[in-house]
């Protein structure tokens, strides 16, 4: 399937600097909501470092990169996912990887998410106006889902291997697929996605190992 979005909403997909106290070196690129129905509950996104990574608060969704932070080859990434208290909605947080012109139109990543329900995606954005699914959304055991004080801690993982691409929660294969096609698409910058009014997402440990 392949989602087209809206001309409006591609002129506002922009690449600006975190503030002064976000990691040295990280950006956002910050996708605002152009539906009535659905509109981001805030304006802006905030970013606050924490002793292993860093909180996430939004308002409109925003992917985060660093464009020094890349993996090739084969490799595992990965990153541990608090959520600190759920969307009013389902909404997803989670992995990007093999990104590309992050600053461009011609923008390109794969990403990786969960949402508060236990479902989970895989998606590849093509660009400022398309994203194509490589898994709609699937719900699974292995993705913990929100406890009495609202809260979920979530480990994320993308193995990359020489034929083969596993997506992994909780030390859990959800899906794998075959290194071809938009499952490809691996070689490039890593970072993190997180969907709108979504109020805290903790992102912790995110790293790269060689397989």
């Amino acid at each position: 399937m392949i989602r087209r979005l809206s001309a409006a909403l591609a002129a506002l997909l922009i690449a600006v600097p975190l503030a002064a106290q976000a990691p040295e070196g990280w950006q956002t690129r910050v996708d605002r909501s152009t539906s009535a129905t659905d509109p981001d509950d805030v304006p802006e996104v905030t970013v606050t470092p924490v002793a292993n990574g860093f909180e996430v608060r939004t308002g409109p969704a925003v992917t985060l990169y660093n464009t020094a932070n890349t993996a090739t080859g084969n490799y595992t990434l990965e990153g541990t996912f608090t959520l600190l208290e759920p969307s009013g909605h389902v909404n997803y947080y989670g992995l990007i990887y093999g990104g590309g012109a992050m600053e461009a139109a011609e923008q390109n990543y794969t990403y990786f998410l969960v949402a508060q329900n236990g479902s989970f995606v895989v998606r590849h954005r093509a660009g400022n106006e398309t994203v194509h699914d490589i898994v709609g959304r699937t719900n699974h055991a292995a993705i913990t889902q929100p406890g009495a004080n609202g809260q979920s801690v979530n480990q994320l993982q993308v193995r990359v291997g020489a034929s083969q691409v596993e997506f992994v929660v909780n030390g859990t294969v959800v899906h794998s697929a075959p290194k071809e096609g938009m499952a490809a698409r691996t070689d490039g910058v890593y970072g993190v996605r997180v969907n709108h009014v979504i109020p805290g997402v903790r992102v912790e440990n995110l790293r790269v190992s060689r397989m």
